[in-house]
């Protein structure tokens, strides 16, 4: 196998953070995340759990240094903990932090296990507290199955940053009262704006909220102290809440485009690696694996350092087409 390299893409920009979407597969259907009635990947299609940790060990042999497990909902996926113990072997071999995005849904049964792999801290999206609002923005789903799981996520040792997509008409008027319950429990708060990534029943610019506007509310409420060096290496902008250890976060792919300092590329279950969320480019690591082996993962792995793009050109219009066709599901949220 070829001596491991650093990843540098075109631009200059060093990858050292790779999100790996375990399956599409959700037990939730989000208004703004999906359709109702989704068609999923067949199993024999996606990578088996073998192959994910051994694109991942080269990934870490080059230089990533965080590793977000993510889908879907990745705890939908039969082993993962399994794959996060593996993964957590890398932790002071060139891993810093091995982190999950989850929907917290089947949280309470799995959060000692990535306790005990290793993770650290994890993103649960809860876009509502209010059982009536969760359930149609879920479009079946049980807000207090959610709670149980964040609190034992918690128990177990778990640092919890609570991910709220800003939906106008739907949760603005929970976005304080939610920082205020993050405050209260110890939990931080990113604000994620909606992104026109796939088909939907709905149309995203009835529900777009500007975080410029989410903001200015808050700031009328709560003492919001900037931290320019905090960074947990995505593209958050925080705020500490004085009197308090919670932070704020803000993710504005629309209206603060952060794309100077992207650092991400995303590997989908299908073996497919996207050098940005909102292009198609991709290359087939599981093509590549399955016919050449790691040094032909590596050869892919450069290509796609080659043709990472500069930036996202993501636009919210009424009745306009998807900025791409693939769901959020397919490349990890």
């Amino acid at each position: 196998m070829a001596p491991a390299s650093a990843l540098i893409d075109q631009h200059g920009r060093r990858i050292s953070y790779l999100r790996i979407s375990v399956t599409d597969r959700c037990d939730l259907r989000c208004r703004y995340c999906m359709a109702e009635h989704m068609s999923f990947l067949p199993r024999d299609k996606v990578l088996t759990l073998e192959e994910i940790a051994a694109i991942a060990d080269r990934f870490v042999a080059r230089g990533v240094r965080k590793i977000r497990l993510t889908g879907g909902e990745p705890l939908v996926r039969r082993g993962i903990g399994e794959l996060a113990t593996r993964l957590g072997r890398h932790f002071g071999h060139g891993l810093d932090e091995l982190t999950m995005t989850t929907n917290a849904n089947r949280l309470s049964e799995h959060a000692s296990t990535l306790a005990a792999a290793g993770i650290k801290r994890i993103n649960v999206s809860l876009d509502s507290r209010d059982p009536e609002t969760f359930r149609h923005i879920t479009r079946h789903g049980d807000v207090s199955r959610v709670i149980d799981g964040i609190f034992a996520a918690r128990d177990a040792g778990l640092a919890v940053k609570i991910n709220m997509v800003a939906l106008k008409g739907l949760n603005d008027r929970e976005i304080a009262p939610m920082l205020l319950w993050c405050v209260d429990h110890g939990f931080d708060l990113t604000l994620i704006e909606t992104m026109p990534l796939g088909a939907i029943d709905e149309d995203r610019a009835e529900r777009f909220l500007p975080l410029t506007e989410a903001f200015e509310a808050l700031r009328g409420r709560f003492d919001l102290i900037r931290e320019i060096d905090r960074t947990t290496g995505g593209p958050a902008r925080y705020w500490r809440v004085e009197g308090s250890q919670t932070r704020l976060g803000l993710i504005s792919p629309l209206t603060a485009n952060f794309c100077d300092g992207c650092n991400r590329v995303r590997l989908t279950t299908e073996g497919k690696l996207y050098m940005c969320l909102g292009h198609g480019d991709r290359v087939d690591l599981k093509e590549a694996l399955r016919r050449g082996g790691l040094d032909a993962v590596d050869d892919a792995i450069d290509a796609a350092m080659a043709a990472k793009p500069a930036r996202h050109d993501f636009q919210i219009v009424s009745g306009a087409a998807p900025a791409v066709e693939r769901h959020m599901s397919v490349t990890g949220g």
